[in-house]
């Protein structure tokens, strides 16, 4: 789908395009791709390397072409709300600016949207860029507060009773984090390589370049913090988990020896051979009763050392 915006007018949505205006193309399809190529000239090369979903964030130029592709994430919506991050890709030259991401995101929606109730003009690409790379550093600190939000849930869980299906929902919300982590660090990467690149341009808007930097640490810091949570959270639940084995292994072991103690009584009078106490009237009870008595003594003992 391809959405054209005025720059100049506050992101007003326009029927065609027109220079210095604003191209979001989202999931394109094959027209929209032939679109780009053929009308725009936009190198097929850099579509080729958009629709790779592991791509790293990075800027380089090809002729009078700008690509830069960061990374953004989404929601995957199933159900544990699944979070993910992909490409966006950004092409420009002196006449136009495009935007191309082959998944739904709220993102960019919920960008155009706020620049149009703050009013903002967008001077310039590496104006369009800087805020978009912004955009996406609030919504990183957005779905990291719903990741939190589902940690706690499954921590709460796993208090209640330790399933397979808890353990797998945190290492998912872990791979998550790491994902989140690296995104952030290749943006922040992406933002020190275009400062150097337009550093004798005058495009540099200081302020925006500030805020900036401001939220992508904050995210990085999150993202951290969240991080080193979750891991002691899962390495506090693998230690109950050995400890919970370890005291059902006593139990176990400790049934199995009280059990065997009346076992290896009646293995000896049960012999083929003649016995002593053979020939008295009361000779079974009273090897039932050193059975019992055996083993409660034993009990005893296993409950004095908690094995029970």
């Amino acid at each position: 789908m391809i959405s054209i915006y005025n720059c100049a007018t506050g992101l007003a949505e326009l029927n065609k395009y027109q220079p210095n205006c604003w191209i979001n193309v989202e999931t394109p399809s094959d027209d929209d791709i032939n679109f780009l190529i053929t009308e725009l000239k936009v190198p097929e090369s850099f579509l080729n390397d958009i629709s790779d979903i592991d791509e790293r964030p990075r800027t380089e130029n090809e002729g009078n072409w700008l690509l830069t592709i960061i990374r953004i994430p989404i929601q995957i919506v199933n159900h544990h709300n699944q979070h993910i991050t992909v490409p966006l890709g950004i092409m420009s030259n002196h006449n136009i600016i495009v935007t191309v991401c082959n998944y739904h995101s709220d993102m960019l929606p919920d960008f155009v949207d706020y620049s149009r109730r703050k009013n903002i003009e967008i001077d310039n690409r590496l104006d369009l860029i800087l805020r978009l790379i912004h955009s996406s550093a609030v919504w990183f600190l957005k779905y990291l507060k719903q990741v939190n939000i589902e940690v706690t849930a499954a921590e709460e869980s796993l208090q209640r009773s330790i399933r397979n299906q808890d353990l797998l929902r945190l290492m998912k919300l872990q791979k998550t984090l790491v994902y989140f982590s690296t995104s952030i660090k290749g943006n922040e990467a992406t933002i020190g390589r275009l400062k150097a690149q337009f550093q004798d341009s005058g495009l540099i808007n200081k302020d925006i370049m500030e805020d900036l930097i401001i939220e992508l640490r904050q995210a990085i810091s999150t993202v951290n913090i969240y991080s080193n949570i979750l891991s002691g959270t899962m390495d506090t639940f693998a230690s109950i988990i050995s400890n919970n084995v370890n005291t059902i292994m006593k139990r176990m072991t400790s049934i199995s020896i009280i059990l065997m103690v009346p076992t290896l009584i009646a293995s000896f009078f049960g012999m083929n051979v003649e016995l002593y106490i053979g020939g008295y009237d009361y000779a079974f009870i009273g090897i039932i009763l050193c059975s019992i008595i055996l083993s409660t003594l034993a009990f005893i003992l296993f409950r004095k050392i908690k094995w029970f």
